[in-house]
């Protein structure tokens, strides 16, 4: 269930995924003079965020291993819901601390520079590279995903469901890259507005996931092994 929540999170947040990757993937050098070397290139792209989305899943896996050993899996879980719903209904309470800024932003420069120099270079297995280096670059979308993986039951479980975020992303991304007028369509605007809703509600999902109230699927008991038969 946790791997379908993962797919459900990018499948529905990908509308903030156009947003704020939109512009990048209209500039991805796709191949012109063939539709399905464009296709290929697409998904190599899309293939490339995916891989690294896993990547994070393994890293931010090992945390959630952690937590969950140490007993305060749950905990987390409730902190990370209750922030997603304050971020929305008191948007600007939650600060970075003092002199992140400046680490994100150098983050974010570097990888936008390495961005830049693949984009020039226009042979179709570079797409992957620039997926790859796509799915470092900082959004509020991934760090919920991030805060899911946290939460599995397993490090299986949190690499699976950051893969599947990232297919989960796939429709629309793959459509903004053939379709630029996706982009600008009114409907796409007020599609949007329904993204702080999504976020509210997965905010209640962590909340009442970490209660362990014993309800199947929507807040399991945490304390019982998962089941594999």
């Amino acid at each position: 269930m946790g791997i379908l929540e993962g797919f459900v999170i990018g499948f529905f947040g990908s509308l903030h995924c156009v947003g704020m990757c939109g512009p990048l993937a209209l500039a991805l050098p796709l191949p012109t003079n063939s539709v399905w070397q464009k296709v290929v290139g697409a998904l190599l792209y899309n293939l490339g965020r995916a891989i690294t989305y896993s990547v994070l899943g393994l890293i931010f896996g090992f945390v959630g291993v952690g937590l969950k050993h140490s007993g305060i899996q749950q905990v987390v879980s409730i902190l990370c819901g209750v922030v997603m719903i304050l971020s929305v209904v008191l948007p600007g309470i939650i600060k970075l601390p003092k002199g992140s800024n400046k680490v994100t932003n150098s983050i974010y420069n570097t990888l936008k520079k390495k961005i830049g120099d693949s984009l020039n270079r226009r042979k179709i297995g570079n797409l992957f590279i620039i997926g790859i280096l796509n799915g470092f670059l900082p959004c509020g979308l991934v760090y919920v995903a991030i805060s899911k993986a946290v939460l599995s039951l397993s490090l299986a479980e949190s690499v699976l469901s950051m893969f599947f975020f990232g297919l989960g992303t796939l429709p629309m991304m793959f459509s903004v890259a053939f379709f630029s007028d996706i982009i600008k369509s009114r409907y796409l605007y007020h599609l949007k507005k329904f993204i702080p809703v999504f976020i509210i509600l997965l905010g209640i999902i962590f909340i009442l996931r970490g209660m362990n109230l014993g309800i199947p699927f929507i807040s399991p008991d945490m304390s019982k092994p998962a089941c594999c038969h």
